[in-house]
């Protein structure tokens, strides 16, 4: 096997992956942080107070009619052996609802949200799909097949738990009940009336015979063809149909039932008093549930939710009171610091002053040897010339004597 080329694993030369791209790092100072925590805080506390007003706005009343409560007018129909049982709730408005309004009903301690009952549906087969019509998948178990091993349309234990309590509301005046009438189009999520859901395609013109060899939901009162006359709010497209198959996150929880914007209604609903005819289906009190009606009117951010603007409200004031401790801790240790940086200067000035003196001196004793050693240098070289005439002079004298003594002979 021959060497990898080192070539090959190498990075492009590029900024980015050879990490020369330009950056920007801040410095967080306490001249930029104080203000910046002061602006962001006020700025939440502003669009809290504005959320907290603007929900406080929203006209709202619950009615419980559970009939857990000895003296409800709901009480005789809570036994599961009661089907359709109607009773009568009575109220009072206080002050005009101004419209649109929205009626809602509301459980409690109901968990949607559990695993095995958001699963059990067959979007397939809602959709209008043949084949998982006749055949419905197994996450819809138990509620897959029903009599004679017939499949369930819809199958899933959401389908099979729908809500099926029915109300009408009046109006009474001078002793006389006006009926106020409640429209039922347009409660549902666009896209599941549109998009998500879709009935089979009907067969000699009849919904009911695309639903042939299916059976309904195990606790229905009648199959999924007959929900509503309208044939566009009819099978799986039915808009209270939609509104319960789109599982809520919460145990508690409300979904919208009606609107009342129909006739003079949908301008105001007026003060006064209000009867509510409940027929009463949908058992709750098994599993410790209760049921209530609610009324309400909607602003910009919809209905009443005090928790957006209280959360906003919260943050902010942290914010500020953050701003706060982090400048009295800075006003309180900055006399401290100053002190200290002078001190660290001092001694780092009082340091540089020895290195130049010890610089200064090891510079002066290396003048000192440069100059002794010249002048010994000197002395050596003075000495070696004495030495040199010495001999000379000697030499010379020598050679002078010898030169008489011949010229006498």
């Amino acid at each position: 096997m021959g060497k990898e080329d080192p070539k090959v694993s190498k990075p492009d030369n590029t900024a980015f992956t050879q990490q020369r791209l330009p950056a920007w790092q801040p410095i967080l100072s306490a001249g930029i942080v104080l203000p910046l925590f002061v602006v962001i805080g006020l700025t939440f506390i502003g669009i809290g107070i504005g959320l907290f007003i603007t929900s406080s706005n929203v006209q709202e009343i619950e009615l419980d009619y559970t009939g857990d409560q000895q003296g409800s007018p709901c009480a005789g129909c809570t036994t599961n052996a009661t089907t359709n049982c109607k009773c009568t709730l009575p109220f009072k408005i206080e002050n005009k609802f101004e419209g649109p309004v929205f009626m809602y009903y509301g459980l409690t301690n109901y968990y949607q949200n559990y695993r095995k009952y958001g699963i059990s549906r067959d979007d397939d087969q809602l959709f209008g799909n043949i084949d998982s019509l006749k055949s419905p998948a197994n996450f819809c178990s138990p509620y897959q097949m029903g009599a004679k091993q017939m499949p369930i349309a819809p199958c899933g234990a959401i389908a099979n738990s729908l809500f099926n309590d029915t109300f009408r509301l009046f109006y009474k005046v001078n002793e006389v009940y006006t009926e106020v009438l409640l429209d039922d189009s347009g409660i549902s999520w666009w896209t599941d009336y549109n998009v998500k859901f879709r009935n089979p395609p009907e067969i000699n013109g009849s919904l009911k015979n695309a639903f042939e060899g299916t059976v309904k939901p195990l606790n229905w009162p009648k199959p999924v063809y007959e929900l509503s006359t309208n044939p566009n709010n009819n099978g799986f497209i039915n808009q209270d149909f939609l509104v319960w198959m789109r599982i809520a996150a919460l145990p508690n929880f409300r979904k919208l039932y009606r609107r009342i914007s129909e006739g003079n209604w949908s301008r105001s609903l007026p003060a006064g008093n209000y009867s509510l005819e409940i027929t009463y289906n949908y058992p709750v009190l098994s599993f410790q549930g209760k049921k209530k009606v609610v009324f309400s009117t909607v602003t910009w951010m919809g209905g009443k939710n005090s928790f957006l603007g209280i959360a906003y409200l919260v943050f902010g004031s942290l914010s500020i009171v953050m701003a706060l401790i982090m400048l009295i801790v800075y006003a309180k240790y900055q006399e401290h610091s100053r002190d200290g940086r002078e001190l660290r200067q001092g001694a780092i000035l009082h340091e540089f002053v020895l290195t130049r003196l010890r610089f200064m001196e090891f510079r002066m004793e290396a003048v000192e040897n440069v100059i002794l050693s010249c002048w010994r240098g000197t002395q050596n070289r003075l000495i070696r010339y004495s030495e040199a005439y010495s001999r000379a002079k000697h030499l010379w004298t020598e050679r002078h004597e010898s030169s008489s003594d011949s010229s006498g002979d």
